[in-house]
């Protein structure tokens, strides 16, 4: 009761000092406030970037998206849309006098707009029945190549309506191996292809066909050849081999360029046209734990060179710089995501841009300047640059988007941890605690775990921890076992065998905020969603250490999920066929030791969700009633992995808040969404 108190008198006093100095708090509303920068696109003459501002809406309970350049000299900024539908992916023709997006606007599929820069809005360039969903102007600015969905003819958009009346969905018939799909939903054989259109005239032609999809489009320097990405294995649902293939942009029998075993993908074009630069998959039989390669390879083919052998890390977003002399590439490492260069034939790694920064993207200007999308603990993604020319240059903001938000906002300090592991494997930890916590004072705190599991935490502006923080939590945050970031042999320790090293690595990192004197032991929570969550079930089956526990989009009983989810063959590869080997599936499954929890659990998931079905999640809950336990279930309708509407991403914070607060502060009062 004094504690409660104490915290609740703490609160008041933080409010008060924070309204003093014309900052508050984060609020669950603040979804609404902070915008979403993203795909910076630099003009051929080095003096512009656009980029894309996406917003949630209350009141429309949808996100929208505009399209922005802005001066890389000046600062100032246009915006070049403001439709109430969403546009996206603007590319910029070489010649500079257009910029082509995509968007559905008043179509029933996304299409090609074209903005002319002399004036006027985007006019639609295609008109395709199906989805377009990728853009590559020819270096002459006369083409695009695209990459488009085969039109479906039983496409309910395209139904007509008999005496008023609309026509029932037509049965789907489904006879692939990979049959389903977030986001997808149910698979048949309908593919994606690439075609080029004419500006001038908007003339299609397809240059791709056959049982196999194409992405990642680009021209070669002369316009004479297209190359991509595609899976022209006998049967592509059986594997993840990916080879990059260049075709004729007049179309052809397609050739492929790289043919080794693992996903290859994202090619460029060097400037002379001689060479590909690309990502090299990795070990196919370490799924998804597998580290991948920067590597170059003759248009013509033949032997490819890694360029990043040893590094042991992964990579993205290969980019040749102007004179094709090096090939930058974004680097994941440590919780970090940097920029960095290698020589084009081979040598010594230079990190461009270190430190703590989040790279998502990144563009070479005119001049030698690099554009980068980068976030940090205190501020979401924005647009900045450093000239890469100039010895001892420091990095300067192009956008300002969410400037004015943030500095109304008292945030909680994010800080790093080491953590010794239960095998004294040394893991990395991130601790945000409430703003102005007063030392000494031990607070409740929360383990919040990230997806994947190969994916990772960074210093990028979290809006759940801070949001958490915001209601005085500590909220502790690890980069487990599974986590990628730290190379190869680190992510494929938990191969098999979820929820054992990577258990002990977040309770470590819990062990060592406690030790801190920061979390009082007392009062600690646990939540996450889809692997966060997946790995929460584990938690909470081994240990009564927590107080309250979140569960979202989880799996539960991994036999019951075979064939329900989109992972088939990650699956067989790690575990084998369930009914031969059902040992394997049965020890990962904490299922198995439902009746060992007693910490109260809120289960949550979306009803659409193909990537982790809430079946887990409903089992989870069912057997926690049936035993008894204090356990609820949320259910959002018609959302898949990812919670996309707003309303709904606004229900879950509350929801967050509610939940943890019944539990670990039962004496305070709260808001929530119950």
């Amino acid at each position: 009761m004094r504690g409660a108190r104490l915290a609740l008198v703490l609160a008041a006093a933080l409010t008060a000092t924070l309204a003093a100095q014309g900052r508050r708090p984060l609020s669950v509303n603040d979804l609404f406030a902070i915008r979403g920068v993203s795909d910076p696109q630099v003009s051929p003459d080095g003096q512009w970037v656009a980029y894309t501002v996406s917003a949630m809406h209350a009141r429309q309970d949808n996100t929208d998206s505009d399209i922005y350049m802005t001066s890389l000299r000046d600062g100032s900024t246009v915006r070049l849309t403001s439709s109430d539908k969403s546009e996206r992916s603007p590319r910029w023709s070489p010649d500079g006098r257009y910029i082509a997006f995509l968007s559905s606007r008043d179509q029933k599929k996304t299409q090609v707009f074209l903005l002319d820069r002399r004036g006027g809005d985007g006019a639609v360039l295609t008109h395709f029945k199906a989805d377009v969903s990728s853009i590559a102007w020819s270096p002459d600015s006369r083409r695009l190549a695209l990459i488009v969905d085969d039109v479906d003819p039983d496409d309910p958009a395209f139904a007509s309506a008999e005496d008023g009346h609309k026509p029932a969905p037509k049965p789907i018939v489904i006879d692939r191996l990979q049959f389903m799909e977030d986001t997808e939903g149910y698979l048949t054989n309908l593919h994606r292809h690439v075609y080029v259109v004419d500006i001038a005239d908007g003339k299609t032609t397809q240059v791709t066909s056959g049982p196999s999809d194409d992405s990642s489009p680009v021209w070669s320097p002369d316009g004479r050849l297209i190359a991509f990405v595609s899976n022209r294995t006998p049967d592509p649902d059986s594997n993840e081999n990916t080879d990059i293939f260049v075709v004729d942009a007049g179309g052809g029998t397609p050739r492929a360029v790289t043919t080794s075993p693992g996903s290859d993908r994202a090619p460029t074009f060097s400037p002379d046209g001689r060479t590909l630069a690309y990502l090299a998959g990795g070990e196919p039989a370490d799924i998804w734990y597998a580290t991948n390669n920067l590597a170059t390879i003759p248009v013509t083919g033949g032997t490819p060179t890694l360029l990043t052998r040893g590094l042991d890390r992964n990579v993205s977003h290969p980019a040749f710089s102007a004179d094709g002399r090096e090939v930058y590439f974004a680097l994941e490492e440590g919780g970090d995501t940097h920029i960095a260069r290698v020589p084009a034939g081979g040598g010594t790694i230079t990190r461009v841009l270190d430190g703590e920064h989040d790279v998502s993207a990144f563009e070479l200007a005119k001049g030698g300047a690099l554009v980068y999308l980068d976030s940090q603990w205190n501020q979401p993604p924005e647009i900045s640059q450093l000239n890469t020319a100039a010895a001892g240059a420091t990095p300067a903001r192009v956008t300002h988007v969410n400037d004015t938000v943030m500095a109304g906002l008292d945030l909680g300090q994010v800080e790093r941890f080491k953590a010794k592991s239960a095998d004294g494997t040394m893991i990395d930890g991130f601790l945000t605690r409430p703003p102005h916590a007063s030392p000494g004072v031990k607070l409740p705190a929360i383990l919040r775990i990230h997806g994947g599991p190969v994916s990772q935490f960074t210093t990028a502006f979290n809006f759940e921890w801070q949001i958490l923080a915001a209601q005085g939590y500590a909220v502790i945050a690890a980069n487990p076992r599974g986590s990628s970031g730290y190379g190869r042999d680190f992510s494929r320790a938990i191969f098999a065998d979820w929820g054992d090293k990577d258990y002990d690595d977040v309770m470590a990192a819990v062990d060592h905020v406690v030790a801190m004197g920061v979390a009082d032991p007392d009062r600690l929570g646990v939540g996450g969603w889809s692997y966060g969550g997946i790995l929460t079930d584990h938690v909470i089956s081994k240990t009564h250490r927590f107080k309250a526990a979140i569960s979202g989009a989880s799996e539960f009983n991994y036999l019951a999920n075979y064939g329900v989810d989109q992972y088939q063959h990650q699956w067989e590869a790690e575990l084998g066929l369930p009914w031969r080997n059902p040992t394997a599936w049965m020890k990962i499954s904490p299922f198995f030791r439902l009746d060992q929890i007693t910490t109260p659990t809120l289960v949550m998931g979306g009803t659409a969700d193909m990537n982790v079905p809430l079946t887990g999640g409903e089992q989870l809950y069912q057997g926690l009633k049936r035993l008894g336990r204090d356990t609820e279930l949320v259910v959002y309708p018609g959302e898949h992995h990812a919670i996309s509407r707003p309303s709904y991403q606004k229900d879950r914070y509350e929801r967050y808040i509610a939940w943890y607060d019944r539990y670990l502060k039962p004496h305070a009062s709260s808001t929530g969404g119950n």
